[in-house]
């Protein structure tokens, strides 16, 4: 009975001895997962090719016009700006315009009352009097003096005297144009004011009944046909600007439409403490729309140059970056796996896969964008002669990531 009971031990223990063994090659057999690197590679057979519309093509040279962002505001000269104001003080009588009215240089756009006007007429009437009773008394004395009849100082002082009477109908009647009076009209206390310039008149101070003087504003008028931009250009750009360059324009708050301008002048000093010059430009064709004082974004034309480009559609964006596809030899470590699994499949169940073609993403850097082209600075050297993908890039990013995330971008 003991030898049964040895033996019965000595094979438990055998047992466990082999169950410890096994449990210590298995962990000796735990290896870590291997951590991938995102692939560069996406692959589609000709099918999927047809159905995304993807167009091979070659990187070209083109002829684009490079830019230069900046921004700016909407400005008009001095020399088209006017105020309106009476050079005489009165009460304001009537106003014959409103904000948004354009008048023409000159156009009376309202009245003011000033007693002392009808004073300045009545002077120039008596002075007038005056001056003809002088020419009748210097010619009975020139006739005088020449029949010997009585002295030359008596001609002398009404020559005198009828001098000082012209000098005085000289500043009378000086003073009535000045405020647009007609020296040889009735006497009237009204005094018509009008426009120093040709525009439109952009603000009224004044109304009816309210007491003017000759330093009080009436209105103002901008002329809107000297309409500049004032831009502000980095000094590091500076040197990129000239006169007679194209600036092409969208207002800030409202980029749907699209001004042109030419520089005509450049700053020789900068703008306050900043390090940016002011530049201006004529805008040139069409204005409607725009107003002193807008925000503008605009793209100064610094010329054409010849630049490696590919059009618009074949750059891709995903994470901020841009990209485009190549054609490439190139395969993933996956995709050549499972090709060698999918010939041993093909040849049990008779069915043949569709070719695949391989293309690689490459990481680029934007440059000028024109005429439906875009300058490319590649991140790696592509070789010459390469295919690129022009159109359908957006579904092979939409594979390598996923639908959701090429939507995203």
């Amino acid at each position: 009975m003991r030898i049964y009971k040895t033996i019965w031990s000595v094979t438990c223990i055998i047992l466990l001895g082999a169950c410890g063994n096994k449990t210590e090659t298995k962990t000796e057999q735990i290896e870590p997962e291997e951590t991938h690197e995102e692939s560069n590679l996406v692959s589609i057979n000709d099918e999927q090719m047809k159905t995304a519309g993807i167009v091979l093509g070659s990187i070209e040279m083109k002829n684009l016009t490079s830019s230069l962002s900046v921004n700016g505001t909407l400005a008009v000269p001095n020399q088209n700006k006017a105020l309106i104001t009476s050079l005489s003080g009165g009460i304001v009588r009537s106003i014959n315009v409103q904000p948004g009215s354009y008048v023409r240089k000159g156009q009376i756009i309202g009245t003011i009352v000033n007693t002392e006007l009808s004073g300045i007429q009545q002077q120039l009437i008596s002075i007038n009097a005056q001056i003809k009773y002088a020419e009748q008394e210097q010619k009975r004395q020139k006739e005088l003096v020449a029949g010997n009849a009585a002295p030359l100082k008596n001609l002398q002082k009404v020559e005198a005297e009828l001098n000082g009477l012209r000098a005085q109908r000289n500043a009378l009647q000086g003073q009535l144009s000045a405020l647009g009076v007609s020296a040889s009209g009735s006497i009237s206390s009204t005094l018509n004011i009008t426009a120093p310039i040709s525009g439109t008149i952009s603000d009224i101070t004044a109304q009816i009944g309210s007491n003017v003087d000759a330093n009080s504003s009436i209105a103002q008028i901008i002329n809107n046909s000297e309409l500049h931009l004032d831009l502000f250009v980095y000094e590091k750009d500076l040197p990129k600007v000239a006169s007679g360059q194209t600036i092409h324009f969208t207002l800030t708050n409202n980029p749907g439409k699209e001004y042109d301008a030419t520089i005509y002048s450049i700053g020789t000093a900068f703008v306050n403490e900043t390090k940016a010059v002011p530049v201006h430009a004529h805008v040139i064709n069409d204005k409607t729309g725009l107003i002193e004082g807008m925000s503008v974004t605009a793209r100064i034309s610094l010329g054409q140059n010849v630049y490696q480009a590919v059009p618009d559609e074949a750059i891709v964006n995903n994470g901020g970056k841009d990209y485009i596809f190549i054609l490439t030899d190139k395969k993933t470590e996956a995709h050549s796996e499972e090709h060698e699994g999918n010939e041993h499949s093909e040849e049990e169940s008779g069915h043949k896969e569709l070719p695949e073609t391989n293309f690689e993403r490459i990481q680029i850097i934007r440059g000028a964008c024109d005429v439906g082209y875009t300058e490319i600075k590649p991140i790696v050297n592509i070789p010459p002669n390469t295919k690129i993908v022009t159109k359908g890039a957006f579904f092979l990013m939409a594979k390598m990531t996923n639908a959701g995330e090429a939507h995203e971008h």
